[in-house]
């Protein structure tokens, strides 16, 4: 079941087909070529993390999502710094700025994400809850594979009923 709000967000959506590919084995040196830009742009304390399907090393969108953890006096900071190198913010909003990015043919999708949001507190919740419970990462790995070609209202809204299930267990 989806909240209002998440109802809200979905039915905004498009009716593009989604695509759904097998995870890249490259994923990992990947995501640690754009940390090491990450941390020569903003320091090595800059909290970079790899998120999403790709970190769990399932079936996904073809994308690495790599989320920079900060508080929300820091975009200010860290967006010009970013954008030297990652180019322009494409989308910001309350609690996080994207930029997308390409590494070597390979669709990052790049965000600074606020440390205190509810949004990313529960994304953590989630994510640690898969890592120690195999049985529900199959399920979101089979759930992934079975949403190839469905619209994105109809993936996002299947993918959102399962993490707010297994936020309810969490």
């Amino acid at each position: 079941m989806l909240t209002a709000d998440q109802e809200r967000w979905v039915e905004s959506l498009s009716d593009r087909l989604v695509s759904i590919v097998p995870y890249d084995p490259r994923t990992e040196e990947l995501f640690a070529k754009v940390r090491e830009k990450i941390h020569a742009l903003l320091g090595s304390e800059a909290i970079v993390e790899h998120t999403g399907a790709s970190s769990f090393g399932i079936s996904g969108q073809d994308e690495i999502d790599i989320s920079i953890v900060a508080n929300k006096e820091q975009f200010s900071t860290y967006i010009p710094k970013l954008e030297k190198v990652f180019g322009p913010v494409r989308s910001q909003y309350v609690d996080r700025a994207r930029f997308e990015v390409r590494e070597d043919g390979k669709k990052i999708d790049l965000k600074i994400i606020d440390v205190d949001h509810p949004n990313y507190l529960e994304g953590k919740a989630f994510e640690q809850y898969l890592k120690n419970h195999p049985d529900d990462l199959e399920r979101y790995r089979i759930l992934k594979e079975e949403s190839a070609s469905l619209t994105t209202r109809e993936y996002y809204r299947r993918k959102i009923e399962f993490i707010n299930e297994i936020l309810a267990k969490a």
